[in-house]
């Protein structure tokens, strides 16, 4: 089965027999879930995609929340390769940026030595870039953000990496696409990057994905600063306590789908 491109044509969408996702919360799929109540997410989506075009497709996902690029580096990758896939996803950093002097050449060096690792085994590999935070606390974190997004497109250039792009499209900063927190993506966000990846593989041309939303209503100065307040005390002061305890919500965690399963269909 072909899909048809932006420009009418007929894409081929690469032969996958094994999907492997590599990551952190947003790859586990927090903040969209499953009927039964598991994490489904961004990759979830994606493998649902690709299995309609390869129904043999197999899918394991190793993704843990809370987890550094460095400690994902560490415990998933090995494990990735055993598992020999013909595709892999690494998303990874926002919990290394968003910390208080973080080193993004480390976090760089990271992602590119996985590059190099699953592209060196025959893997064809998938990424994005992030979206940039611009309003509010969140927003200082942007500096820090695009330095890294220039390094993954670097490195992505240099291990044939095909990268689905999410930091020009204010669309991908709109907080409709995003859960209460702000870190992670609601299941409309996660429908939205599963499109992007999926386009980003098949390279398809379509672009449908980066619709922008209808305006919103805006909100009144005191309203905002609510909501500003509202968002400090329920999430970033406990995220904040957590990095000084240095807890992790991935701690005792481990992975939704270690090993290579058959794709479930959920059509919600």
């Amino acid at each position: 089965m072909t899909p048809a491109s932006a420009t009418g044509d007929v894409v081929e969408i690469p032969r996958v027999e094994r999907f492997v996702a590599i990551g952190d919360s947003q790859t586990e799929g927090l903040h969209d879930y499953h009927a039964d109540g598991t994490p489904r997410g961004w990759a979830d989506r994606f493998a649902e995609a690709v299995a309609v075009h390869h129904p043999a497709l197999r899918y394991a996902n190793l993704a843990v929340r809370g987890k550094r690029t460095a400690e994902i580096r560490r415990s998933q990758l090995e494990p990735a390769l055993a598992l020999e896939p013909d595709l892999a996803s690494v998303m990874s950093g926002v919990n290394d940026v968003i910390r208080p002097g973080a080193d993004v050449d480390a976090v760089a060096a990271d992602l590119e030595a996985m590059y190099a690792a699953l592209a060196g085994a025959g893997c064809r590999v998938i990424a994005c870039t992030f979206p940039l935070p611009r309003t509010g606390l969140t927003a200082r974190v942007a500096p820090r953000l695009q330095a890294l997004n220039a390094r993954i497109r670097a490195a992505a250039a240099r291990h044939d990496v095909r990268v689905a792009e999410l930091e020009p499209l204010p669309m991908a900063s709109d907080l409709r696409l995003w859960a209460d927190d702000r870190i992670h993506l609601n299941p409309d966000g996660h429908a939205r990057l599963a499109a992007a990846m999926f386009s980003a593989f098949a390279q398809d041309g379509d672009t449908s994905w980066q619709a922008e939303l209808p305006d919103a209503r805006s909100r009144g100065r005191l309203a905002t600063a609510a909501s500003e307040a509202r968002w400090i005390a329920s999430y970033v002061v406990p995220k904040i306590g957590r990095m000084i305890r240095g807890v992790s919500s991935g701690d005792g965690r481990v992975a939704k789908r270690p090993g290579l399963e058959a794709v479930r269909r959920d059509d919600s």
